[in-house]
């Protein structure tokens, strides 16, 4: 029986991945800066990092979809970070797309990207 997935990312500096995902209310839980890990985790959602300090983040094809309760909420409450809405990183707000989903769009600093929604309800 499969229980979750975690995302492995490729990260350039753990301690501005850290700090960037702070700002999104993720908590730092493990990191082995010898084996080049960090995880971080959120409510039920971890997402783990390796050292990667030549990444470059303008090539990034990294990234995962983290499905949320209620998008609009979550992309509310990203809204007094001031998140920059181009460039890396970046956030685009919460909108209803139309394969049925409502989403948000996080891109962090290394160039992953995080997509966050739930399905719509067709009433």
């Amino acid at each position: 029986m499969l229980n979750s997935v975690c995302p492995i990312l490729p990260s350039r500096d753990f301690d501005a991945t850290s700090a960037f995902y702070d700002l999104l209310s993720f908590r730092e839980v493990a990191r082995f800066d010898a084996e080049g890990y960090l995880i971080l985790v959120r409510d039920n959602v971890e997402i783990h990092f390796f050292n990667h300090p030549q990444h470059d983040s303008e090539a990034s094809e990294h990234g995962a979809f983290v499905r949320v309760e209620d998008a609009m909420d979550l992309s509310e409450s990203f809204g007094p970070l001031n998140l920059r809405t181009e460039g890396i990183p970046r956030f685009a707000k919460a909108e209803n797309k139309p394969w049925g989903v409502c989403e948000l769009e996080i891109v962090d600093p290394d160039g992953n990207l995080l997509r966050m929604g739930h399905i719509v309800d067709e009433e």
